[in-house]
């Protein structure tokens, strides 16, 4: 399937993206919110997503993609079943925010052995903080993290936190996409 930058663009527009005064999950206080679980949990914006993230990775096609719960289950879960339709193989990781107090205890869900290289998935990035997170729970269990995809870049820091830590981050889009300006150097 061709990813259709427009159709996310306005699908974010009509539902996603909201005006007024927030605070996000960095604690950064902002004019705008996106909220993507709006394209996320939706079967047209659940297949945008997922076809322009496998685009992204289609020449390098990794054995795992997986994110931050719950933010990155909706977009993992929507890659895994493009992947699927189209024959490629591919399996997924949940990573969680806390251990589970049962069962196993595991921080990092899924079909995956230690060495297999992991893609991390995530809806929009801020500082990158939630994605860090869940680089440093997956490389603790042996997984090499290639890279991180994201559906939106708020281009306030997220990609510079990355590439510090020598990962590249790959954004669908970035809020001047949506006419917002970059916030000013600080």
């Amino acid at each position: 399937m061709k990813y259709d930058r427009q159709a996310l663009i306005d699908l974010i527009r009509e539902g996603a993206l909201k005006f007024g005064e927030f605070t996000l999950a960095s604690g950064k206080q902002a004019s705008y919110y996106l909220d993507c679980r709006h394209v996320t949990l939706d079967s047209r914006g659940a297949k945008l997503i997922a076809a322009g993230m496998l685009e992204q990775i289609a020449d390098d096609m990794p054995p795992l993609v997986g994110g931050m719960a719950i933010g990155a289950d909706p977009i993992t879960a929507a890659i895994l079943t493009l992947a699927g339709i189209e024959n490629r193989p591919l399996r997924g990781i949940m990573v969680r925010k806390e251990a589970k107090q049962h069962g196993t205890g595991k921080f990092v869900e899924g079909p995956f052995e230690p060495g297999e290289e992991v893609v991390i998935v995530e809806d929009v990035v801020t500082t990158g903080g939630s994605s860090l997170l869940a680089i440093e729970r997956c490389e603790a269990v042996g997984l090499k993290v290639r890279r991180v995809l994201a559906i939106v870049d708020r281009l306030e820091g997220g990609r510079e936190a990355f590439a510090a830590r020598g990962y590249e981050l790959t954004p669908l889009l970035t809020i001047e996409d949506f006419g917002i300006a970059a916030p000013a150097a600080q």
